[in-house]
């Protein structure tokens, strides 16, 4: 057996979550492999809408095994007010949620350092979500970091003051912060305790051990390829590498492991934050995909800024993942447009290319724009792709031909039944 591996192909955001939920009856265990509480997967459990940071989104399946990889960086505070939410709406937690003991935590203060380093940079801020992940992950690499096997050790609380001690002497080079650590540091331990409850294995194992056993898996990926730490728009980026490589060193799997590559995007593009966005609209078509899609962030609530879709962003992060279908999102929302426009070349001075630049976060990248007719009805109620209007399909099959990969899915709407098989 091998590893299946579900990732966004844009800036996060693509509704990858849906899609997960989606596919998990095929599934026997389901896997975050990087990240944390800066992503936030949205779903509906019956008929009401759940965003989960930490936890897959397999949890609402009551047949399903969820792994936290060792990859993942954990807020047991956020994880914490997860499970109350997951467990109100009527799922249990009962050995269906086992944590990886190599998973390294986020600490209180490293939510502050999070926050002062973002302060310091003024006008240069990256667009941290301000969760500890960049400082979490500077300690995974700097070989200090907590990991969630060391909360049942009998000296975590004396590596946990050293690790403390180090950041607050990290912090006095910054401006105080307004962050009442004392207030924050009591709640943190207090929310291990459901950390502890919670089943720890050697996640390398245990995902190998499954596949032996001929257990079917799928590794979930946050946010999405462009914010990846090597290969997106640096350095407006995440601290991990969101592509399909980042789920080997995310569970432990080798790369001959890895089965189908399922790409996700939106029918147009989106980003929060800072940062480079070469197909980015400031009209009233870019006011009218946010408002019409509802661009605002799972985790942080800021409104996305929204573009038309871009090829080369796309056919770059395709290549990087080696992904072997597609599935759009959200084309819906393209449906009261007369014009709906593709970004398929970048102009740079007087040369053209269809390549991501190394230096995109420079000014001077402009879009070669491609524009199709628009359908200019309402895909609501539409359960076969041979039913879509025809303009609607010949986005869709003239976008394979440049991608050369086909969608195997295009999603009409939030709700799990609006989902179209191609």
């Amino acid at each position: 057996m091998a590893v299946d591996v579900l990732l966004g192909l844009q800036w996060g955001d693509e509704g990858k979550g849906k899609i997960v939920d989606f596919l998990a009856p095929d599934y026997h265990i389901i896997c975050r492999f990087q990240g944390g509480p800066n992503a936030g997967h949205t779903l509906k459990f019956e008929g009401k809408k759940h965003v989960l940071h930490t936890i897959p989104s397999g949890i609402f399946r009551a047949d399903l095994i969820n792994v936290i990889g060792n990859g993942v960086v954990i807020d047991p505070v956020t994880l914490s007010k997860e499970l109350k939410e997951v467990k109100e709406a009527g799922v249990t937690i009962d050995g269906n949620l086992l944590v990886a003991r190599k998973a390294h935590l986020i600490l209180p203060t490293h939510r502050m350092l999070d926050q002062a380093s973002e302060a310091h940079k003024g006008k240069s801020k990256i667009g941290s979500t301000l969760r500890g992940i960049g400082p979490t992950y500077m300690d995974k690499t700097g070989r200090n970091g907590l990991r969630v096997g060391d909360i049942l050790s009998p000296d975590f609380q004396s590596k946990y003051e050293a690790l403390k001690e180090k950041h607050l002497g990290l912090l006095q080079i910054y401006p105080q912060l307004d962050f009442n650590l004392e207030e924050e540091e009591e709640i943190w331990m207090r929310s291990l305790e459901d950390l502890r409850a919670l089943p720890q294995v050697d996640g390398e194992y245990y995902i190998n051990d499954a596949l032996t056993a001929g257990k079917k898996i799928l590794a979930e990926g946050a946010q999405g390829s462009m914010l990846d730490i090597d290969f997106g728009t640096y350095p407006y980026v995440t601290s991990s590498n969101t592509i399909t490589a980042g789920a080997c060193t995310g569970l432990g799997i080798s790369p001959k492991q890895i089965g189908e590559v399922i790409g996700i995007t939106k029918a147009y593009c989106t980003r929060v934050g800072s940062g480079p966005f070469p197909s980015e609209l400031f009209d009233e078509d870019g006011r009218k995909l946010a408002e019409v899609g509802m661009e605002f962030g799972a985790t942080t609530g800021r409104p996305r800024r929204c573009g038309w879709l871009d090829v080369p962003q796309l056919k770059y992060t395709i290549m990087l993942n080696g992904v072997t279908q597609l599935v759009m999102t959200k084309i819906d929302v393209l449906d009261g447009f007369e014009q709906i426009k593709i970004a398929n070349a970048y102009e740079i001075g007087d040369q053209q290319t269809s390549n991501v630049p190394f230096d995109i976060c420079e000014d001077g990248i402009d879009p070669v724009w491609k524009v199709y007719e628009g359908w200019n009805t309402s895909l609501e109620g539409i359960r076969s792709y041979s039913d879509l209007p025809v303009l609607t399909r010949n986005f869709i099959e003239d976008l394979e031909n440049q991608l050369g990969v086909r969608f195997s899915m295009i999603s009409t709407g939030p709700d799990r039944s609006k989902l179209i098989t191609h």
